[in-house]
């Protein structure tokens, strides 16, 4: 499974529509409203490279009122489990 990070800017007054639109499109899983230099985050999971591009050019900057987009190709997922044993010092758990 391929995921893509879509950071997206959409007009300031459509941004709940915009949201559910885009969450609706397939090949989108998810829609963040956030804060901070974008309005929206999607997370884009597809099967092929290929449907990158069908689901962000030809779908998510196609929903009106999106004003721009910035794509980000994750090249690997790491679960919290991964993360704590990645930042062990070697240290008995006290737990």
């Amino acid at each position: 499974m391929i995921t893509a990070i879509v950071l997206i800017d959409c007009a300031t007054d459509s941004i709940p529509e915009v949201a559910e639109s885009i969450a609706n499109l397939p090949g989108v899983s998810e829609v963040y409203s956030v804060a901070g230099n974008v309005d929206l985050i999607a997370m884009v999971r597809v099967r092929q490279y290929e449907e990158i591009a069908e689901v962000i050019a030809a779908g998510i900057s196609k929903v009106p009122g999106v004003v721009d987009t910035d794509t980000h190709i994750a090249f690997r997922a790491y679960s919290q489990h991964d993360l704590e044993e990645a930042f062990a010092i070697g240290l008995p758990d006290t737990d």
